[in-house]
Formats: structure tokens, C-alpha cells, sequence
């Protein structure tokens, strides 16, 4: 098979390559990708031999029929950093709406077998207690979240309207190598390694369900292989820690002192708690295969083996 992957230059996406990669021998992969502030040949430098790479951006038509023939989609390209969208909200409807639209469009000339969204938790907003299901309804409160959401829609009514054999994920937070600088898990890490302050939004009791990558790389691929067309599968790993236990786990890893905390003023419509339940997911034979604190530990291994990676994003002058 040939599957397109679009924004597989970004942490996520270059994840998923490598783990099929790894999985499916035999298949071809190509790589559409836009190369912004957050995506990098760095992170394909060590499959790149392996992958056919084409630079384009999803919202020009041209740039995606650079890529060819193919007989699956997977839609990982967006803009996805919440305070990014506070400050230029813009942008992300392009990419994430009218970028989704464009791919769509496409898939549909070329007959494809799957498309699927890559989508958030997000999507849904915050919930207090019990984790949000498929079919809850959507609440967005940031620019962020709601792109995302308009996405999905459009690609679900592309399933209902014209028979797209779209899917769609929802997935907790993600967290592992190469991801960039800007979310929490790798801005604390390289703070503390650093001997910086640890920013933490609010008094830190936000909560967030946890993934690690490449478990959500092998959800993505149960839900390709058997998932149902017109479905939305949600990808929770039941790992829900508030922010200030991140910080301090890193900090208790790295032997560095707890002082090391300061507390910041809170995002705008800053969404308290988020989870999700995997059932339907575990219906396909999926389940987490990382415990937390493991994987945790992996990753910060990970950015203090490879500053390589991460120093001219900290002092890229």
C-alpha cells in the first residue's frame, strides 16, 4: 500500500512513520509536509533513505498533487499550539479547516481506501468527572480547538455527502521525543536542565490525560486497519496528572530542586481537566503498551541524549 502522510515532519507524525516503518515493510510512504517553525528534516533525518519527501502546504491543491497516487491518507498536519491560535487564530483556521478541505477534495479524485483526521481532545472541552466518548458534544474554548473541530465536520459530512471513507482520532495529550519546545513536558524538561524556572499557568491543578507517542502511533494504525468508516475513535491511556505533578516528576528525575517551580497568570479559557475513555478503542484490541512514569523517564533521557535536536530551537541565533 502507499500511504500519504501530510505534516510527518512535525513531533506526531514523524513518531507515526517510524513506527510503520517499522510495522509494514513492504509499504511505500511519502511525506507531505509545509517545514514551519515546528516541522524539520531533523526529525525524518534517520528514515529519510526510507521515505519519499515532498514540501508543500495541505491548502494548495498543487502541493498535494505533488504527492501522486495513493491508497490511504492520514492528516496530521495542523497548527496545534493553544497560546499560537490566542495570538494569531488566523492562521489555524487555514490550516487546520481550509488545509483539511483541500486533502479532502483530493482523496476524492484518487479514490482512496481511508482518509483519516487526526484530531484532539480538545474538541470537547473540559469535563469535571468521567471521560468524554465519541459522540459527546463539542465545546471548544480555544481558536485551536475549534479548527480542529471544524475539521472534523467537514470530514464527516464528506463521509455522509460523498462516501469518503473517512475516520477520525481524538487523542489525550501526547508527549515524547522530538516534540517541540513550546508544550509543557519539553519546555519543563529543558528549563530544568537548564537550572530555569518551571512556568506553571494558574496554581498547576489543571489536569491532562497522557499519552505516550507511540502508543498513540499504534492507535492510529488499529483504527486504519479496523476501524469503521464514518467513526470517531477517542484514544484516552487513563495516565491523568495535573501539570504540577509533571513538573515535579521531571525535576525529582533530574535531581533538581522543586524551587525550581514559578507560577504564572493562567491562559485565557484555559480548560481545566481533560479525558478521554478508549472503550471503543479497546473493542478493536488496542490498549496502552507505556506506563507513564516509564515513559516519562525514557523522554527525558530522550532531550538530554539529544540536545543536538533541541538546542538551536532554544538559541537559534
Amino acid at each position: 500500500m502507499r500511504f500519504l502522510i501530510t505534516g510527518a515532519a512535525g513531533f506526531i507524525g514523524s513518531n507515526f512513520v517510524r513506527f510503520m516503518l517499522d510495522q509494514y515493510l513492504d509499504d511505500e510512504f511519502v511525506v507531505l509536509d509545509k517545514l514551519t517553525y515546528a516541522g524539520r528534516m531533523e526529525n525524518l533525518e534517520d528514515i529519510a533513505p526510507r521515505i519519499e519527501f515532498v514540501k508543500g502546504d495541505i491548502c494548495k491543491r498543487e502541493d498535494v498533487e505533488k504527492t501522486g497516487k495513493c491508497d490511504v491518507i492520514i492528516n496530521f498536519a495542523a497548527e496545534s499550539h493553544v497560546d499560537r491560535s490566542i495570538n494569531d487564530p488566523g492562521l489555524f483556521i487555514k490550516t487546520d479547516i481550509l488545509g483539511t478541505h483541500t486533502l479532502l477534495e483530493y482523496a476524492r479524485t484518487i479514490d482512496v481506501d481511508r482518509f483519516l483526521q487526526v484530531s484532539t481532545d480538545e474538541v470537547y472541552g473540559s469535563i469535571d468527572k468521567g471521560s468524554f466518548t465519541a459522540n459527546d458534544p463539542l465545546n471548544p474554548s480555544s481558536p485551536y480547538s475549534a479548527s480542529k473541530a471544524g475539521a472534523d465536520l467537514i470530514a464527516l459530512a464528506y463521509y455522509k455527502t460523498y462516501g469518503l471513507p473517512v475516520l477520525i482520532t481524538r487523542c489525550s495529550n501526547n508527549f515524547g521525543p522530538y516534540q517541540y519546545p513550546e508544550k509543557l513536558i519539553p519546555v519543563l524538561i529543558l528549563k530544568a536542565l537548564k537550572n530555569q524556572p518551571l512556568p506553571i499557568y494558574g496554581d498547576g491543578t489543571n489536569i491532562r490525560d497522557w499519552i505516550y507517542v507511540r502508543d498513540h502511533c499504534s492507535a492510529i494504525d488499529r483504527v486504519v486497519t479496523g476501524g469503521s468508516c464514518g467513526n470517531i475513535y477517542t484514544i484516552g491511556s487513563g495516565y491523568e496528572k495535573t501539570n504540577l505533578e509533571i513538573a515535579k516528576m521531571i525535576l525529582k528525575f533530574l535531581k533538581k530542586p522543586e524551587d525550581l517551580i514559578t507560577f504564572v497568570g493562567d491562559r485565557p479559557g484555559h480548560d481545566f481537566r481533560y479525558s478521554l475513555s478508549a472503550r471503543e478503542m479497546n473493542l478493536l484490541g488496542w490498549k496502552p503498551q507505556y506506563k507513564f512514569e516509564e515513559a516519562l523517564d525514557e523522554t527525558i533521557s530522550w532531550y538530554v541524549r539529544n540536545e543536538w535536536w533541541w538546542k538551536p530551537l532554544t538559541n537559534p541565533h
